[in-house]
């Protein structure tokens, strides 16, 4: 089932170790799918060297595996909270990146001080009350806190992006632990300055319409 989305989703989960934004067997990556509203998701505690495509659990948005023969992540309830309550959302990526969740252990936003945060977020990246994993709390203070953020650090516990695909969720994740590396080493050096809201609001316009391949372009 899914074979494009499964291919899709299994790329987004080996790019995790890739890019450094988890270790071992930690983290995870989904994605619903547009038509039939079933979700892809990394099985639990598998090895991202050995995962393939057909590792990968097709499940419902009630939780029941619908093809699949290894268990579900033990986030996936986290995910479907999601997925039910944000319809705009339909890629989740689950981290425990290094420099993002140190802030995270301090359940302190990172400053947003760069112009990198500003374009790609928007907004400043929130921070949840800490919340138990293994079932829907985790969901409920995603859905409850993210806003329009693409991120949101998950107190004592790690990072979660989103985004209208798993690929966009992907990148949010790739930045935010880019930017959160930056600010911890100028925290070592001094104290940082947050940039005005009007700066941030004209650089997330100027990326959003700005950068990139358009449509129509050469």
């Amino acid at each position: 089932m899914l074979e494009e989305l499964r291919q899709i989703v299994w790329e987004a989960n080996i790019a995790l170790p890739k890019n450094r934004l988890v270790t071992a067997t930690s983290g995870n990556a989904s994605a619903r799918d547009k038509d039939t509203e079933l979700v892809v998701i990394k099985p639990s505690g598998y090895d991202f060297d050995k995962l393939k495509p057909e590792h990968l659990n097709v499940v419902n948005l009630k939780g029941e595996v619908v093809e699949g023969k290894l268990s579900p992540s033990v986030d996936t309830a986290t995910h479907l909270y999601v997925y039910r309550h944000v319809q705009g959302i339909h890629g989740i990526i689950h981290t425990h990146s290094p420099y993002a969740t140190s802030f995270a252990a301090l359940g302190q936003t990172i400053p947003l001080c760069l112009t990198t945060l500003a374009m790609e977020f928007g907004t400043h990246i929130p921070v949840s009350d800490f919340a138990t994993i293994g079932g829907e709390e985790i969901g409920k203070e995603i859905v409850k806190r993210i806003g329009t953020c693409p991120a949101i650090l998950m107190r004592n516990h790690g990072v979660f992006t989103v985004g209208p695909t798993v690929q966009a969720a992907l990148k949010a994740a790739v930045m935010l632990e880019e930017a959160a590396q930056t600010v911890h080493y100028a925290m070592l050096r001094g104290t940082v300055d947050e940039l005005p809201d009007n700066v941030i609001e004209e650089a997330f316009k100027f990326y959003k319409e700005k950068y990139g391949q358009k449509s129509g372009s050469e």
